[in-house]
């Protein structure tokens, strides 16, 4: 038979052998370019990755602001429609865990930090309160400051009476 110089046999049908001997590797040209790829990948997906990370912890303070605000007014209709409130604790808001902010609102017309919040001074000084925290018989605004990506820059919020929600210094983006 005419297959027979090539390994194949008929009833078998067997590979020739120098197919088996062809695969031998990659080179080393192949696996430069591999890397190379998984490189420039990286390079815009670790950026991108922080970001959305810095974002996600920016979930806190809005969840927790959307609480005093609730809070707020509560106390504001036991207080016979005053948003003026003699302590912290009349507020009766309650932190959990390990939080990266700092919450204040305005006890006698000084902003006043919640005891609960964080108290980190480095590198951003989350004990001053952001700028715009007041309360009076009619409004109030109350705010958060932390920092969520290690750098100098703070993450300031307010939400005020009408449950207006703002970033007025945004860490995310510097």
């Amino acid at each position: 038979m005419r297959f027979r110089r090539y390994g194949f046999r008929v009833w078998r049908a067997q590979l020739p052998h120098r197919l088996i001997k062809g695969a031998q590797g990659f080179t080393l040209i192949e696996l430069m370019i591999v890397v190379a790829i998984i490189g420039i990948l990286a390079a815009i997906a670790i950026p991108n990755f922080m970001t959305y990370q810095a974002k996600a912890r920016q979930a806190e303070v809005k969840m927790a602001l959307g609480d005093i605000f609730t809070k707020a007014l509560l106390a504001n209709e036991q207080n016979n429609g005053s948003y003026l409130l003699p302590s912290i604790a009349s507020l009766e808001y309650v932190i959990s865990g390990t939080p990266k902010y700092s919450y204040w609102y305005a006890i006698g017309g000084t902003p006043t930090a919640h005891p609960s919040g964080s108290t980190a001074a480095i590198p951003c000084n989350v004990n001053s309160s952001p700028a715009l925290v007041a309360a009076t018989a009619s409004t109030f605004t109350a705010g958060a400051r932390g920092n969520i990506d290690a750098d100098s820059t703070c993450d300031d919020w307010i939400v005020n009476d009408i449950r207006m929600l703002k970033n007025t210094s945004d860490d995310v983006a510097n």
